[in-house]
């Protein structure tokens, strides 16, 4: 229904374009450097002749400024402290896309609402990038003590049968529509079931991070041949700085008391944890929708971190604290952020704040919670 609706509104928004209905408001780019977006309402529109290139989120928004330096016009449509998940465009939103020559998102079942858009404009002249198309990408999964929002689902769906049955035979005079119907619906579960959800959380892993900047460093090039020169030597400057990185992790790692580490949160570094040989648990998956963990999972994070001793219990940016701290009160551990690079505050985006910046504070973080 929600991408039905953002088709819908895309249409309609470029309709008006198309007629002259709609005048474009001021875009909120700005050059693509060190310097933040100023606040709303204030930016000037992109200038002619340069690249306009719109990123969804943080991670790939940081990665073309430190592509393309002052060469380009960069975006990030999520608001600064927005939580990217439940994110939803405006209409203004729709006309930026429209207006950019390249475009990234990150391709997963938070940007389910992009399709809608790419599907009512013309993407024929527009470099389209799918951060988890740059990568290998895994299932989401499941780990052990893990609030399992599939599982929830299939139980209310069961109930919702359960409920239907209790009125089997009220309708009767139509039979044979109804076993059409049902049968549709039977389909269309099958369908639903067989669905795979990947990971989208791609960027978590420093390495592969460096794939999705080789892939938009291409594409940068292939779009501004006259700069393309400064975008690679940007691109192999800023490779050495995530090759560091990924050797400050594994060093961290190499050199740990434990291999496990625990979430009173969602999940979204599952790419990392794969990178370096670690285990972990936590209450949910990324890309859940829950914010309240049932008292079993709760009680198994407690046991999990009493059992072994574990430090730290970690949170996510912008999210809800409480069960990390829940957890945290119960068996003295610490709670510690370990920054997703979803999003950032918006003193850290006014500030500049860079992924670069972000990880490397994950660093010793994730030093003091190996230890």
């Amino acid at each position: 229904m929600k991408k039905a609706i953002v088709f819908i509104l895309a249409s309609a928004m470029i309709a008006m374009m198309l007629s002259g209905c709609a005048q474009a408001p001021s875009a909120s780019a700005t050059p693509a450097n060190d310097a933040p977006n100023p606040p709303e309402g204030t930016a000037a529109a992109p200038e002619a002749g340069r690249l306009n290139i719109i990123t969804t989120i943080f991670a790939p928004y940081d990665f073309v400024r430190q592509i393309a330096g002052d060469k380009a016009d960069v975006t990030m449509l999520l608001p600064p402290a927005s939580e990217s998940h439940s994110f939803e465009p405006t209409p203004q939103d729709i006309i930026k896309i429209q207006d950019s020559d390249v475009f990234i998102y990150v391709g997963g079942e938070s940007d389910a609402w992009v399709d809608g858009i790419l599907d009512s404009m013309d993407t024929s002249k527009k470099e389209i990038i799918t951060l988890m198309d740059c990568v290998e990408v895994v299932e989401e999964e499941v780990v052990e003590g893990m609030e399992d929002d599939e599982h929830d689902h299939g139980h209310e769906e069961g109930e919702e049968a359960g409920h239907d049955d209790e009125h089997e035979g009220e309708e009767t005079g139509n039979d044979d529509e109804h076993e059409g119907e049902e049968a549709h619906e039977e389909e269309a579960g099958h369908e639903h079931e067989e669905e795979i959800a990947y990971d989208e959380h791609v960027w978590t892993s420093p390495r592969n991070a460096k794939l999705i900047v080789q892939k938009i460093s291409g594409a940068l090039c292939a779009r501004d041949a006259a700069n393309a020169a400064e975008f690679q030597t940007n691109t192999a400057a800023y490779m050495t700085q995530l090759d560091a990185l990924d050797a400050k992790f594994q060093e961290v790692v190499d050199s740990a008391a434990r291999k496990t580490i625990v979430f009173g949160d969602r999940f979204p570094f599952r790419y990392f944890t794969d990178a370096y040989g670690l285990t972990y648990s936590a209450a949910f998956v990324g890309c859940s929708t829950e914010s309240e963990a049932s008292p079993a999972t709760v009680k198994f994070l407690i046991d999990k971190v009493n059992a072994e001793k574990i430090p730290v219990v970690f949170h996510i940016e912008l999210g809800n604290e409480n069960m990390t701290n829940t957890i945290c009160e119960e068996t003295g551990a610490k709670p510690l952020l370990l920054h997703a690079c979803h999003n950032i505050t918006r003193d850290d985006f006014l500030a500049g704040r860079t992924y670069i910046d972000l990880m490397t504070n994950n660093v010793e973080t994730l030093r003091e919670a190996l230890a």
